[in-house]
């Protein structure tokens, strides 16, 4: 019997990556590579590892793969799509597939929802592509590329922060997760939002915003006089408890601290929220529920902006397909959290625990505020009683999302840092392992009284680049003198503002992939990630389908 194993593990790639996963004691595991994470980035790092012949792990916190690409994000934020290769592409081939069998319209025609969406179509025809999708149907690809490719997931996995990561000369021998398992390999990835296992590899890492003087940038630090999405107070809004009387307090969530000077650095982080699936469809559709520790005047403030004359609330209600949404944050009092989660990529996981807690009681609260208080304009509340949280999604979490909307956490200081000029194609980006063309998009970061005394948001930022640029290889590598065998997909070297632009989860998915290109590549010539000869690495990437470079259009 141990021979025909052992046969059977040698006799095919695929299959060895099962094999290797078994444990010699029900604690030890080890691999090639060794994946932390269960975001989309997680999953295309392990399918690549696999495809290429080596054998991985995927240790996940999560229990459901795909991060926010299964949590609620299905209004994907692409910028242009030729930039997207490789198995990310795959990701969006699969949805196509799905969509084009009429039994994946469940609770509409697939011609009433049409084809629209992010100013292209929803459903590529021509491309064999769909960008817009429900969150169970991203979920079951990223469970299908799992199975297909016999890859082991351990989920429900949390890596020991304080002492699990065991280093010697410079690289992680092995990491021990809370529930005392031990995973060792050759290559490690930190595919996960936060960065845990590169901050406990003990590599720099940034939180917060730079001064625009550092990477002389023109968009990073404070910025309180952007105004480009719209998501500020267009009218002179009174922030007290009491109007007009300092004396009785600010409304909820706006912060006593002045504002700094614009382009300052600080510590603080762009706003959190969950994307919401919600349906319009009576027998798909749950009351939005009422939080136990309900407090209408935390709601307030909006109650004031509506009495401006603001009806905007519906504008981020983006239509996915079987009359869904993805909703997310729009207008100047919305479900992102501003100012609520300045601790939370360094906090311990309880009190992360706390912050998304009380993230999800305050979404739910506007929700019930909306739909049920009478401070709400009759016509929005009417409309908003027709929508509730979808049915048939989520079911192990009272239809909620899982994954709060980690806009932006710890970002690596690694080999090459990634700043709004090389986004902007000001300057020459060395070893490209992949493409972003999103804007540089920064949700608001927080909200302050001004000097006249009205209240206003600040942080708002979405500068367009006028074409698609490269991501280095630098970028998703710590240096050398700090770990030779870690890559970082997520995480990744860059300044606050260029990081609104990568974080995108068509990007997350490329970088996953071409990490672990590059780990395979690492072990088989034996050299630390930050030797690899970017020639021999930017070969296998074009092999593998991902996109380094667009043709250069001629000019006049």
């Amino acid at each position: 019997m141990i021979k025909l194993f052992l046969f059977l593990c040698l006799s095919t790639g695929i299959l060895l990556s099962s094999c290797a996963s078994q444990p010699k004691n029900p604690n030890e595991y080890s691999a090639d590579i060794i994946i932390y994470g269960g975001t989309s980035a997680a999953v295309t790092a392990a399918v690549e590892a696999v495809q290429s012949g080596k054998t991985v792990l995927v240790v996940s916190p999560d229990t459901h793969l795909g991060g926010l690409s299964s949590g609620g994000l299905g209004y994907t934020d692409t910028g242009n799509k030729s930039t997207i290769g490789g198995l990310s592409r795959e990701f969006y081939h699969r949805v196509w597939q799905h969509y084009s069998d009429s039994a994946a319209w469940k609770w509409q025609k697939h011609s009433e929802y049409g084809n629209k969406g992010q100013g292209t179509v929803a459903m590529d025809g021509e491309n064999r592509t769909m960008w817009i999708f429900e969150p169970h149907v991203a979920e079951q690809v990223f469970e299908d590329f799992i199975s297909e490719n016999k890859i082991t997931v351990l989920r429900n996995e949390w890596l020991d922060r304080s002492s699990g990561v065991i280093k010697k000369d410079e690289k992680i021998e092995s990491f021990k997760t809370l529930s005392g398992k031990t995973f060792s390999g050759k290559m490690f990835i930190d595919a996960t939002y936060e960065g845990d296992l590169m901050a406990a590899a003990g590599v720099s890492y940034r939180v917060g915003r730079e001064a625009c003087s550092e990477y002389n940038e023109t968009w990073n630090g404070v910025q309180a006089d952007a105004r480009h999405h719209g998501h500020f107070f267009k009218d002179k809004i009174d922030p007290y408890k009491i109007p007009g009387k300092p004396e009785s307090g600010l409304l909820y969530g706006i912060s006593p601290d002045p504002i700094a000077a614009n382009c300052t650095g600080d510590n603080k982080i762009q706003a959190y929220c969950f994307r919401l699936c919600m349906s319009n469809h009576p027998d798909n559709r749950v009351p939005f529920p009422k939080p136990e520790n309900y407090n209408p005047e935390n709601y307030e403030l909006l109650g004031r902006v509506f009495d401006a004359g603001w009806r905007e609330w519906f504008g981020k209600f983006d239509l996915i397909p079987n009359r869904k949404t993805d909703t997310n944050n729009h207008g100047p009092f919305s479900s992102d959290f501003i100012g609520m989660n300045y601790d939370y990529p360094e906090a311990s996981y309880e009190r992360r625990k706390e912050i998304i807690k009380a993230h999800e009681d305050y979404q739910k609260g506007l929700l019930y505020f909306v739909s049920n208080d009478p401070h709400v304009p009759k016509e929005i509340q009417q409309e908003m009683q027709t929508w509730g949280l979808a049915k048939d999604e989520f079911h192990d979490n009272g239809n909620w999302s899982r994954q709060i909307y980690v806009r932006e956490a710890r970002r690596l200081l690694g080999v090459y840092v990634t700043t709004e000029n090389d986004v902007l194609a000001k300057s020459e980006v060395p070893g490209s392992v992949g493409m972003g063309s999103y804007a540089m998009d920064s949700h608001n970061i927080q909200r302050y009284v001004t000097s006249e005394g009205f209240v206003q948001n600040e942080g708002d930022v979405g500068v367009h680049p006028e074409a698609p640029y490269a991501i280095s290889y630098g970028s998703i590598i710590p240096k050398r003198d700090e770990c030779q065998n870690l890559l970082v997909p997520v995480c990744v070297s860059s300044s606050h503002i260029a990081y609104g632009s990568i974080r995108m989860e068509p990007v997350f998915m490329i970088l996953g992939q071409s990490a672990a290109i590059a780990a395979c590549k690492a072990i088989d010539i034996d050299h630390a990630v930050q030797d690899i000869p970017y020639e021999a690495l930017k070969e296998k990437l074009l092999e593998r389908g991902q996109v380094l470079a667009l043709p250069k259009v001629a000019t006049k």
